[in-house]
C-alpha cells in the first residue's frame, strides 16, 4: 500500500506492506530514514529551512520546516522502536526549479539546514541526490528498506 507524503507532510510506518512515497521534490527536501532491525521507515517532505520564517505556520504544521520537521520525523520513528545509530538516511531534493536565477536559493538553504542539523546531531547521510534544476520522487519500502529515486529526465533507479 502506498502512503503518499504530501508537501509539508511526514509519515512513519512499521507496516511491512507500506511503501512511503513523496512526489515533486523541487526546492523542497525529502528525507527518508529506515531502521533495518526495527523495520521502521519514515519520510519527510519539508518546504523551508527555518521555522523562524513563520512561527505560526510552524506551530500548526511543524513538517513545513527543516528545524521542526526533522526532529518530528526522528522522534516519530523512535516511538515505533527505531534507533538513530541503525538508521539509513537518504536526502533528496534541494533543486532550483522555480528560481532559475537563484534569487531566493531555497533549495540550497534547505540543504544547508539539513546538513547543519545532522552535523549537530551526529546523523550520517547514506545517500543524497540534491541540487540541479530537476524534480524528484522518492519511495521507501518499509519491509526491507529498499528505496527508489525518480529524477526528471533521467528515469527511475534503486538507491
Amino acid at each position: 500500500m502506498n502512503l503518499v507524503v504530501g508537501v509539508s507532510d511526514m509519515k512513519v510506518s512499521s507496516d511491512l506492506d507500506s511503501i512511503l512515497v513523496t512526489y515533486s521534490l523541487g526546492s523542497c527536501i525529502g528525507i527518508s530514514i529506515y531502521d533495518p532491525v526495527a523495520r521502521v521507515g519514515g519520510l519527510l517532505h519539508f518546504m523551508l529551512p527555518d521555522s523562524k520564517l513563520d512561527p505560526e505556520k510552524a506551530r500548526k504544521n511543524p513538517n513545513m520546516f527543516a528545524d521542526t520537521g526533522i526532529p518530528n520525523l526522528f522522534k516519530s520513528a523512535y516511538k515505533l522502536g527505531a534507533a538513530k545509530q541503525r538508521m539509513k538516511v537518504i536526502v533528496v531534493g534541494g533543486a532550483q526549479v522555480l528560481d532559475q536565477k537563484g534569487f531566493f536559493n531555497i533549495g540550497k538553504r534547505n540543504y544547508m539546514a539539513v546538513r547543519k542539523m545532522f552535523w549537530k546531531n551526529n546523523v550520517m547521510i547514506d545517500y543524497e541526490n540534491v541540487g540541479g534544476n530537476v524534480n524528484r520522487t522518492l519511495k521507501l519500502a518499509v519491509k526491507d528498506g529498499k528505496a527508489w529515486l525518480k529524477v526528471s529526465g533521467e528515469g527511475v533507479f534503486e538507491i
